[in-house]
């Protein structure tokens, strides 16, 4: 249960906020222009555990547990969850910490949320890096169906045999191989203890529907975004293989735009498995504005 308190440790501040239909947990870390990190998957405010300290001293580093996850506790938890809802959480969540415009990277799904929360929110964000969005919608319309066949695949298996069903599924659909990908060393090890299980449960049930029912999800709002002032960046994994299809999601924003995408160290979860080469290459594209 969140208490409506705010905490400080050596790290971080962790505050609760409540918003519409939800409590959300989120904490800050650093001085400086706001960052606010949005993480991939079933990830939480400590996914990016440690990104956040390579971060802090250029940034004030803002993560959060996305409502339904975690500590971000829902006040009806059979009430759908919409893309709308994570957008305009955001919104509320830097209105929280900052009356400027706000710098954000949003992974995976994140930055399917960070592209929705520029679209519904103009001048809210000053610069987005959208790597590898989880995003049917910015695909040519046969791509964009075998996108959202692939979530629907993975729902399916999930209801049949539950998560030792699903992550062989979300692995080859995101082009993920843990047992022979690398990684930096010396990482802070994320098993998969009961609380990530329920938030893969949250992941895969509610907002795989969310993605694949989005009807604000295509390209031509996104581009309206960064006509209205959002410089929007779109980053793909190193080793991310070309196929995938959150890799043509970012190559298709990309294109919309104008642009080249940015390329981003390792895969498609390359901000945890390399945190300190992202972590420069953040600076160098954030603090070069």
């Amino acid at each position: 249960m969140i208490t409506p308190t705010t905490t400080t440790t050596a790290a971080a501040t962790v505050r609760p906020l409540a918003v519409p239909g939800a409590t959300l947990h989120f904490q800050t870390q650093g001085s400086g222009p706001v960052l606010l990190l949005s993480q991939s998957g079933e990830g939480d405010a400590d996914r990016t555990v440690d990104l956040v300290p390579l971060l802090a001293d250029a940034f004030t580093v803002v993560t959060y547990d996305r409502r339904g996850l975690s500590r971000s506790t829902l006040d009806s938890p059979t009430q759908p969850v919409t893309m709308a809802d994570h957008a305009d959480d955001v919104a509320r969540l830097l209105a929280e910490v900052t009356d400027e415009p706000a710098l954000m990277a949003g992974f995976s799904m994140g930055a399917a949320i960070g592209l929705q929360a520029a679209v519904r929110h103009p001048g809210l964000l000053s610069i987005l890096i959208a790597h590898e969005p989880v995003m049917p919608g910015l695909l040519p319309e046969a791509e964009r169906a075998e996108h959202a066949g692939e979530l629907t695949a993975i729902q399916t298996a999930y209801a049949a045999g539950g998560l030792a069903a699903a992550l062989p599924a979300i692995t080859a659909h995101l082009g993920i191989d843990a047992a022979h990908d690398a990684t930096e060393e010396n990482l802070t090890p994320q098993p998969l203890t009961p609380r990530r299980q329920a938030n893969f449960r949250f992941f895969i049930e509610t907002e795989f529907t969310a993605l694949t029912t989005d009807p604000a999800g295509t390209a031509e709002p996104v581009r309206a975004a960064a006509l209205a002032g959002t410089r929007i960046i779109a980053a793909t994994g190193r080793t991310t293989r070309p196929t995938v299809h959150t890799h043509r999601c970012a190559r298709a924003l990309a294109a919309r735009l104008g642009t080249e995408t940015v390329e981003f160290p390792g895969g498609h979860n390359g901000n945890t498995a390399f945190p300190r080469a992202t972590a420069q290459l953040l600076k160098k594209l954030l603090l070069a504005r």
